[in-house]
């Protein structure tokens, strides 16, 4: 689809990834509605990001939140053609810690907010889309879920992350296949270590560390970068059904 023609919902928008997103998105002439549980970042993202965007306060892992603020989205965009899936923790933590075993509800909410909140979403958006006219090909909308390298080469401390991102993987194919019928492609794409507020306290060594990590470019990823990304699935219709990853080649260690 033409970027300009683009009506999204983005996860996890007010920052990061989703934030990025939203920018690029919005230069090329598209509207967004950016969905996160932190109001006084989309309140700020929204002064940057002027008219063409939209905020909803949304914990993608309710059920009844994604579908109400799905419906308004769709409403206020005047269509619903794009998600794309940005909302994520990291849920670190060995599972057997210095403090004894991971208690369930960390392993739990991880997979909640990363896997269950992309299902929510897509689901929810796969109904709305449904419904549209069908452009070139029967294309009806495209549904975009955020993985991680971590779903392919977890580390030591990701198991509850790697789960909630492989699990993100493996629901691409059949969610795909399924959506076919409809005119909705479903793709993932696998960030690496992105430049994203998560990073952003590291000590310096650290940070060097983990850009020496990368064969090349030997720096983090950044955030336009994955932006990018997203708008070429949005623009190639053939693509569909996979994983994306961009990483700049590095597969992660054991730690």
């Amino acid at each position: 689809m033409n970027l300009e023609q683009v009506r999204a919902v983005i996860t996890g928008g007010a920052s990061g990834l989703g934030l990025a997103v939203a920018r690029h998105l919005i230069a090329q002439g598209a509207r967004v509605a950016l969905f996160d549980v932190n109001a006084d970042k989309g309140a700020a993202a929204l002064v940057t990001l002027g008219a063409a965007a939209s905020f909803q306060r949304v914990d993608v892992s309710d059920e009844g939140q994604v579908l109400a603020a799905v419906a308004s989205a769709a409403q206020q965009l005047g269509g619903l053609n794009a998600a794309i899936n940005c909302a994520g923790i990291l849920g670190a933590g060995r599972v057997l810690g210095k403090d004894g075993p991971m208690p369930l509800s960390q392993f739990e909410t991880t997979v909640r907010v990363n896997l269950i909140g992309s299902f929510n979403i897509a689901k929810a958006a796969a109904a709305a889309m449904q419904h549209n006219a069908a452009g070139e090909d029967g294309e009806r909308g495209v549904i975009i879920h955020t993985a991680s390298i971590a779903a392919f080469e977890g580390q030591i401390g990701q198991c509850a992350y790697s789960a909630s991102k492989g699990g993100v993987v493996a629901m691409t194919l059949p969610m795909a296949r399924e959506f076919a019928r409809i005119g909705v492609r479903v793709v993932t794409i696998a960030p690496g270590v992105f430049h994203t507020p998560m990073v952003e306290g590291m000590p310096d060594n650290v940070y060097q560390s983990l850009c020496a990590q990368v064969p090349f470019p030997s720096r983090l990823g950044k955030a336009e970068e994955f932006a990018q990304t997203v708008a070429f699935v949005l623009q190639n219709r053939y693509v569909n059904g996979s994983t994306i990853r961009v990483d700049g080649a590095i597969r992660l260690p054991p730690k």
